[in-house]
């Protein structure tokens, strides 16, 4: 038997964008992973189909998945030959018990690796605009669990020597003990007045933080309702929150989106939602199926490819690029060297992306991602008996292809892919229905909604992508709340962020 392998890796602290690289290799590696309560969304994406994933999150209070029965777990799967990831929240040193796991695996002779992850101080005090060190204000920072033995009879700093520390004090866990903590540190000499903040939720679409003084802090906790998970940050440093505050100020901070592409599209669009804040909701809707290569016009379009040096191959979404690159390889071996001498078109700016990252600069790119401007920017192609080809879905608008027999050219479809439904799950429905908007890509993605949404998500504002799909909506009975002014993703982003601007948060609950 092969022997088995352990991988205590960091999470990092809620948002997907602090995960490291390693921690996502080894994630999409893993024979069988034991993931905690805080990992961010989506964290096992990556994850191979077979590979099993075991929940151990502990609720704070609760006595359910006892540490000592997930180190049992997790030698007995290394035991059996398999690979393993327990992935932790956070730093798996910090507060995450990674300490107590490695050396189980130690005694146990298992070998292991730790990869660290962005710990909770160090990202939620970056977004909340309190640098942990400051030359003017502190040289130092100590993190410090805000728990303390049950059993104990002394508080937190028994003699003095945490309230005397001279520099920024973290503490982890701290919300439930807050006002006997700060009473700790006033006690042992720490000033009432100074300042003092709690973060709940860092680095998450979901943050608070309020801030307010050693003396008040636990009122103003209590006040405003802050709950784990949370940080406390007491030091001087508090004071830079109010001037350095830039992660709830992005446009969409606070705001739950719905992203309805397929599975594997919905990264970039997600990624620059998140980016401006957004909470993402990815509920695909969609999937990508191929054709089968066997198809007589898949042959066509590749014969045509290879007898031809003066064409012109027109690319009409990001998914035609990356079905035809991998119809290309599987029927001939061959990669972007098939289309020298064709020139390239590409329907809009995301279409252009996908090409490029085949090595390919598109000869010609509207301002607009729709089939009538492409056709506007061919006009003064030479056309006439040219051959086109245009790899496609199966069903699709046929403007693009009349437009171009109507200019003389020789036009062979190439279609290489379909879409087909994928009902969501309920839960994710049910964050859906809460969210402040949806977006649509295509109006595949409308259909396939309603399909399984009988009459959309009440009250959530619906956003388009384009022209194209803003009719297929309003077909569907569907209001188009806005309109992406630039058919792309970044257009699509923008065009929420600017019909949200001065509606309320949270959709139909």
């Amino acid at each position: 038997m092969a022997e088995g392998k352990v991988s205590l890796v960091g999470a990092g602290p809620g948002d997907p964008g602090l995960m490291t690289a390693r921690a996502l290799e080894l994630i999409a590696e893993a024979d069988v992973v034991f993931y905690d309560r805080l990992i961010p969304p989506n964290a096992l994406a990556g994850a191979r189909d077979d590979a099993e994933l075991i929940y151990v999150g502990k609720m704070p209070g609760t006595v359910h998945n006892p540490q000592s029965e997930i180190n049992r777990r997790i030698i007995e799967a290394a035991e059996q030959g398999r690979t393993v990831v327990r992935l932790k929240g956070g730093d798996p040193f910090i507060f995450g018990r990674g300490g107590e796991e490695a050396e189980e695996l130690a005694e146990a002779g298992i070998p292991f690796e730790i990869v660290p992850g962005v710990t909770a101080a160090i990202a939620a005090t970056a977004t909340a605009g309190i640098p942990l060190t400051h030359r003017d204000d502190s040289a130092g920072v100590a993190f410090v669990t805000g728990h303390r033995d049950a059993e104990a009879e002394q508080g937190i700093d028994p003699d003095g020597s945490l309230a005397l520390f001279p520099g920024t004090l973290v503490f982890y866990m701290g919300v439930k003990r807050l006002a006997e903590n700060m009473a700790d540190l006033i006690a042992g000499g720490r000033s009432v007045d100074q300042p003092a903040a709690a973060i709940e939720r860092g680095a998450t679409p979901r943050q608070r933080v309020v801030t307010a003084t050693l003396g008040t802090i636990a009122e103003k906790v209590e006040e405003e309702g802050i709950r784990p998970p949370a940080l406390i940050v007491v030091g001087d440093v508090v004071r830079h929150h109010e001037k350095l505050a830039w992660f709830e100020r992005r446009p969409l901070f606070g705001r739950r989106i719905v992203v309805t592409r397929a599975r594997h599209q919905a990264g970039r669009l997600a990624a620059i939602l998140r980016g401006q804040g957004a909470e993402v909701i990815e509920m695909p809707v969609i999937d990508i199926e191929p054709l089968p290569m066997s198809g007589d016009e898949i042959g066509d379009g590749i014969e045509i490819l290879l007898d031809n040096r003066d064409g012109l191959v027109v690319f009409t979404s990001p998914n035609s690029v990356r079905e035809f690159f991998l119809v290309l390889f599987a029927a001939i071996q061959s990669d972007a060297r098939a289309l020298a001498g064709w020139k390239v078109a590409a329907i809009g700016g995301s279409t252009a992306r996908a090409l490029a990252e085949h090595g390919i600069s598109a000869d010609i790119v509207p301002e607009k991602a729709v089939a009538e401007s492409l056709l506007e920017a061919l006009q003064n192609q030479r056309l006439k008996g040219r051959q086109v080809l245009i790899p496609r879905a199966e069903k699709a608008r046929e403007a693009l292809p009349d437009g171009l027999r109507q200019l003389g050219a020789e036009v062979t479809v190439m279609p290489l892919y379909r879409t087909v439904p994928v009902t969501p799950e309920e839960s994710v429905l049910a964050e859906a229905r809460k969210a402040d908007a949806i977006t649509f890509t295509s109006g595949s993605t409308v259909e396939n909604l309603l399909a399984a949404v009988p009459g959309g998500l009440a009250g959530v504002a619906a956003i388009s992508i384009g022209p194209v799909t803003s009719q297929a909506m309003r077909e569907a009975g569907i209001e188009v709340a806005a309109e992406a002014g630039q058919s792309d993703l970044e257009g699509l982003a923008t065009a929420v962020a600017e019909a949200l601007d001065s509606a309320p948060p949270g959709g139909s609950e």
